[in-house]
């Protein structure tokens, strides 16, 4: 769909589209976004068809918001926060499936022992998936886009300070979840 249908779209459904950012720039901002995000919905909602989906909405939404942003990076927040919305309201859904193991491809193998890396993100992906998708969240904001915490705050809508104890909860609970125990300070 690109920024044209959105607006087409958008004058038919009487929602204002944003009007700062043009096809052109849409394009570009997709470009550099997508991919982060889709990794972010995958491991929040547990899915990659459901991140599939929830990717294509947030977009939508963000084009549709009318929100004039200040700067790219508060456009990519503003992004991920409508991601993290619509991931927990898909979450709350009673007709929500479990993941079949089969739906998330296996990581390419890396260099060192294959198949005990295989073995371990296997594992990692199981314990992901019994914590609770705020934790998921958290972890993957932190570690994998690499957020600070006044920027998963904003994502999540919690406060910053608040982040740090969550974030080292999500820690420890992931840790145990893979047999690690939850002692001693480990990053």
């Amino acid at each position: 769909m690109t920024v044209s249908e959105v607006d087409t779209l958008a004058r038919a459904m009487a929602v204002p589209a944003a009007a700062a950012l043009d096809e052109d720039a849409f394009r570009a901002f997709y470009e550099r976004t997508a991919r982060g995000l889709w990794a972010y919905l995958s491991r929040t909602s547990g899915s990659a068809e459901a991140a599939d989906d929830l990717l294509q909405e947030s977009y939508l939404r963000l084009l549709r918001c009318g929100v004039a942003f200040e700067s790219e990076d508060h456009r990519r927040h503003y992004l991920f926060r409508i991601a993290t919305n619509l991931a927990l309201d898909r979450r709350r859904r009673p007709a929500t499936l479990p993941l079949p193991e089969h739906e998330i491809a296996p990581p390419a193998a890396g260099p060192g022992d294959p198949a005990g890396l295989l073995a371990l993100r296997a594992d990692v992906r199981r314990a992901l998936g019994r914590m609770k998708p705020r934790e998921r969240a958290m972890l993957w904001l932190a570690y994998a886009e690499g957020s600070s915490h006044e920027e998963i705050g904003r994502v999540l809508g919690v406060r910053a300070a608040g982040v740090r104890v969550l974030l080292f909860r999500a820690k420890r609970r992931l840790r145990q979840l893979l047999g690690r125990g939850g002692g001693g300070r480990q990053r």
